[in-house]
């Protein structure tokens, strides 16, 4: 096995690197033919359920594309099957939650996730690769309350998020002994995928942005601070990341995380100016993969331009997912790309 590069950590933890680590969210799936091959045999489900091959999923992107870290491949909605949670990841929906919740006697049925028990194949999976695979560090995720609840309230994807609005608003108790519960499920998932192996946590808060700064601060950041305070313990980095969140970015950055993460409608310098202090991670918007590589080139060298302008730790991203579209060889020509400019 090559030498372990630990660059990632370094720029997760504020340090100057020699050059921009970079990860690519969804890196492992959907735009990769060796995984589509795999998807005509099995479902999501059934490839993180067997460790060797949900291993090789997520190594794949790390050997083919020359990233600086690999990210478990997993769904959020893997830890909530074990307490209780009905869900089945539909094709062309989503995940789909037949028992959704709708009173605090549902939230008191739900029982208290168990990882070596109840996910033994994840911490297998963190295992094989930790032990025998990577030569970079593994980064362990999972869905944040807020992201995790909109789905358990609402059956399902949203767009408006009525209905866990209005828990929220009009049956705080039971809002809050949601988040509570949510909150001690992302804790305990994350530090057993520490413990398993990964060297940093990210974690996914993908639908925040549909709510307000104050809304924010009242009804989500406490289960946030608990989740940040309870993994400072761990001495990993740690990386929030919602999409459409820039009016939430201050409130992040308040939170004891090692790393902010940015979509692509905020700059590096418009987070700097408004105030974030920690590194920050991202922001390629996604949809550029599908231009031109003149064009593709010509937004990165903005993104790292700014990002060279600022101090601190730095780690190249896009500002959400791969999308299915997008060509193997434009990722890898990216990496080198990202790897290279960024040295000079």
């Amino acid at each position: 096995m090559k030498e372990f590069n630990d660059t990632i950590l370094k720029a997760y933890n504020g340090e100057k690197t020699d050059y921009a680590p970079l990860w690519f969210m969804r890196q492992a799936g959907r735009s990769q033919p060796e995984y589509r091959k795999l998807k005509e045999k099995y479902s999501l489900f059934e490839i993180t359920h067997q460790p060797e091959l949900c291993a090789y999923v997520t190594e794949l992107p790390v050997v083919n594309y020359n990233t600086d870290a690999a990210i478990l491949y997993k769904d959020i909605m893997s830890p909530l099957p074990p307490i209780g949670v009905d869900v089945d990841i539909k094709k062309g929906i989503g995940p789909v939650i037949d028992n959704p919740i709708r009173s605090k006697s549902d939230i008191d049925r739900l029982g208290d996730l168990d990882p070596e028990q109840d996910v033994p194949y994840v911490l297998d999976t963190i295992k094989i690769l930790t032990q025998e695979k990577l030569n970079v560090p593994l980064i362990g995720f999972s869905g944040a309350p807020f992201t995790l609840a909109s789905y358990m309230i609402e059956g399902g994807p949203s767009k408006q998020y009525n209905k866990t609005k209005a828990m929220m608003y009009g049956d705080s108790e039971t809002w809050f002994a949601l988040m509570d519960k949510l909150a001690d499920l992302v804790i305990t998932y994350t530090k057993a995928q520490i413990k398993a192996g990964a060297k940093a946590i990210q974690v996914f808060d993908s639908w925040v942005g549909a709510v307000s700064a104050p809304d924010y601060r009242v009804f989500i950041k406490p289960a946030m601070k608990k989740i940040f305070t309870a993994l400072k313990d761990e001495n990993v980095p740690t990386i929030l990341f919602g999409i459409g969140a820039n009016h939430l970015l201050l409130e992040f950055n308040d939170l004891p995380v090692s790393t902010v993460g940015l979509d692509w409608r905020t700059s590096i310098i418009e987070a700097r100016e408004m105030g974030i202090t920690k590194t920050v991670q991202g922001n390629l918007d996604p949809a550029i993969l599908l231009a031109d590589w003149d064009i593709i080139e010509a937004r990165t060298k903005e993104i790292l331009d700014q990002a060279k302008e600022q101090d601190g730790g730095y780690v190249f991203n896009l500002g959400h997912g791969v999308f299915p579209e997008v060509q193997p060889e434009t990722l890898k020509r990216l990496a080198h790309f990202v790897h290279e400019y960024s040295a000079k």
